[in-house]
């Protein structure tokens, strides 16, 4: 057998004894044509969500699990992914059928955690990693929900290659798609991640699902965030809050009132309202100012972006008169959430102040805002609602940007936002 035409047979060493044998479905013809579609002629059905039971991970699905559709979630060992699925295929169980493919732990491990949880007796469960097996399980019981824990135990015996490796996770996850549409199964993969915090494996692994999500924290730490990185049935934006107690994962519906908790009086912490999605949070950020011998002082952020605080730094010194040259710089947002969006730069501007300074934020201020290089306030997104979140939540002043509608106080600058912030300078 060849695939060309050779004069001298290899194997005999006759010659002109080759022939040609076209194989089923691959010759000319053979494949029906189908003529294109105009977009306005697709017949489209809105298929309504499936809800999982837990509502913070309906906000970051963007209102539910959509059918057939397949969701990638990622996140450090330990941080609760299994716990969390768990807990979705124990409330949608209740109203339809549902199953959970482990092939990491077995049946009496995952039994003990349902027994922790409780109410988990109607899901279904199969330990199994071959994946021809589990494909030929999803076509055959159908189930409603699935959650594959985890894609990088699959394997398909055809490959050759170890379980995890780049060709067997790739093709995992091309099978499991297929099935996935064809049955109608909606579907969780459990995916591991690298040191740098990435899912592992091949990249067209993100490209394939229809939805990423990425559980973040410190498992030494109660509280859980959960973010969207990719989502084609809803915003990215939109985050999720957990707090891990003994009987699982608790969504925490008010973050505000947990982390934006600011002590009176204390020194280098300010309250800064932050969007997250449609989302606004009041979010306390420390910071630590201190004499540096090193030749280059440190800018060390944590829940911030680094190259956003030298920025902030930046200006600091050049607009408003807060030398910090000989200084290092630590910023840490509490509760272990990450900040992105540049309305947060005046609340950390105004931790950094506080604490070059020695003297302490307004007591019961919130403060939000885009920080410009030239040192002047630039108007935040949907001020409105970060207005009314600051007002549930009883803060007496905001501090915003000239402009702002209903904000207590207004700053057209930084040097202007810190002496409304910051009345009263020590020495």
């Amino acid at each position: 057998m060849s695939g060309r035409w050779l004069g001298r047979c290899p194997g005999c060493g006759a010659f002109g004894t080759m022939l040609e044998e076209v194989l089923p479905g691959r010759g000319p013809g053979v494949l029906p044509l189908r003529a294109p579609l105009r977009l306005l002629d697709v017949e489209t059905e809105e298929s309504e969500r499936i809800p999982t039971g837990v509502d913070e991970l309906d906000r970051v699905l963007g209102g539910g699990l959509v059918p057939a559709s397949l969701v990638l979630v990622g996140g450090e060992p330990g941080v609760g992914k299994s716990t969390l699925l768990l807990s979705a295929l124990r409330s949608m169980s209740r109203e339809r059928r549902v199953l959970l493919v482990t092939g990491e732990e077995s049946v009496a491990q995952v039994s003990l955690r349902a027994t922790r949880l409780g109410g988990a007796e109607a899901v279904e469960i199969l330990a199994e990693t071959e994946l021809d097996a589990v494909c030929a399980t999803l076509e055959r019981e159908r189930p409603a929900v699935c959650v594959i824990d985890s894609v990088q135990t699959l394997y398909a015996a055809e490959l050759g290659s170890a379980p995890g490796s780049v060709a067997q996770v790739r093709e995992a996850a091309a099978r499991i798609l297929r099935v996935a549409k064809d049955a109608g199964v909606a579907t969780f993969l459990v995916g591991h991640v690298t040191k740098d915090g990435a899912v592992a494996g091949p990249r067209v692994l993100e490209h394939l699902v229809d939805c990423v999500l990425q559980f973040e924290g410190d498992r030494y730490h109660a509280h859980r965030v959960l973010r969207a990185t990719k989502n084609r049935f809803g915003s990215t934006n939109e985050l999720a809050i957990f707090e891990m107690t003994a009987t699982g994962l608790v969504g925490v519906p008010e973050p505000s009132a947990l982390f934006g908790h600011s002590e009176p009086g204390e020194i280098g912490a300010a309250v800064a309202c932050v969007l997250e999605g449609t989302r606004p949070i009041l979010i306390e950020i420390q910071a630590l100012v201190a004499p540096t011998d090193l030749a280059m002082p440190r800018r060390v952020a944590t829940g911030v972006d680094p190259k956003r605080l030298a920025m902030i730094v930046a200006v600091l010194a050049r607009h408003a008169g807060v030398p910090l040259g000989a200084a290092d710089v630590f910023v840490n947002v509490a509760g272990g959430v990450r900040i992105d969006e540049p309305g947060a730069d005046l609340g950390v501007a105004l931790a950094i102040a506080s604490a070059a300074r020695g003297v302490a934020v307004t007591e019961g201020l919130a403060a939000f805002g885009e920080l410009g290089l030239t040192g002047r306030l630039r108007a935040a997104t949907q001020a409105g609602r970060r207005l009314e979140e600051c007002a549930k939540l009883g803060v007496a002043k905001v501090l915003a940007p000239r402009g702002t509608d209903r904000a207590q106080l207004q700053a057209e600058s930084l040097r202007e936002a810190l002496a409304a912030a910051l009345p009263h300078r020590s020495g």
